[in-house]
């Protein structure tokens, strides 16, 4: 199988490579994909650049996202060849990503992609998608609250901005230019704040009405954590005292 792929870290330019690679067969509990496109992430080009860990094995085949057909299955699988598939975590843990002609990887890691949906848009549910999933899970979102989702055009707010509304909240997101303006609304943003021309902690505070916002969805704290004492509402939380009966009541409690 083709395959791009790169035996050292460093700049794309310098270290990747496209050849042919061995075609892998599927074990036990595993499927082939006949992958039609691969995802790029951010994990993905700094492993290669060496940023974040040394390689894991000498061959590196990039990238975790992809999308395709399953042509193979391996034993123990139930018959899935010719399922349109998405798939995630392709690199993680094994040398062999979505770069190629072909992937094998556990079954559960092919997920259905409805006939409906390309090929291209498959390819983006992997850590975008399922981050945005965590992301607005552990905010227990709900429709009494409103959430400010950071870079409503980049793809993992994207997914967090429709995932919130979803489960019924009030999205307030910020981006920087009119295009990402629309990106942000097309996924169903409520309220789209630019934040090269507008006071972002100002205009929240307005649009809330000065109560704020309940939850945050964060991909660039170090930058945009300032703003959030002032825009985060507060919750008064009053401790729980242990009641003091009158005297005659504890009497006739103690003697009772």
């Amino acid at each position: 199988m083709q395959a791009a792929f790169y035996v050292k870290q460093g700049p794309a330019r310098e270290v990747l490579q496209v050849g042919e690679q061995p075609t892998a067969e599927p074990g036990p509990g595993e499927v082939r994909v006949h992958l039609k496109t691969s995802g790029v992430n951010p994990s993905d080009w700094k492993s290669r650049s060496g940023r974040t860990a040394p390689m894991s094995a000498p061959l590196i085949i990039p990238h975790s996202d992809g999308a395709g057909d399953i042509d193979r299955v391996g034993p123990g699988v139930a018959n899935r060849v010719g399922e349109r598939v998405w798939v995630w975590n392709g690199q993680w843990r094994r040398p062999h990503g979505t770069a190629a002609e072909y992937i094998v990887l556990p079954s559960a890691q092919a997920v259905l992609l409805p006939e409906h949906i390309g090929y291209a848009e498959g390819a983006c549910f992997g850590i975008p998608a399922l981050t945005a999933l965590q992301a607005v899970r552990l905010a227990e979102l709900s429709p009494a609250w409103t959430a400010m989702i950071v870079g409503g055009a980049g793809s993992v707010a994207h997914y967090a901005i429709q995932f919130a509304k979803m489960r019924g909240a009030r999205v307030i997101t910020t981006v920087s230019g009119p295009e990402k303006a629309a990106h942000a609304r097309m996924a169903g943003a409520d309220e789209v704040v630019n934040y090269r021309t507008e006071n972002v902690g100002r205009l929240v505070k307005t649009l809330t009405e000065g109560r704020g916002i309940d939850a945050v969805i964060e991909l660039d704290l170090s930058t945009n954590g300032k703003d959030y004492p002032n825009i985060l509402r507060t919750i008064l939380v009053l401790p729980i005292a242990t009641p003091v009966l009158p005297s005659s009541a504890r009497s006739s409690k103690a003697t009772g």
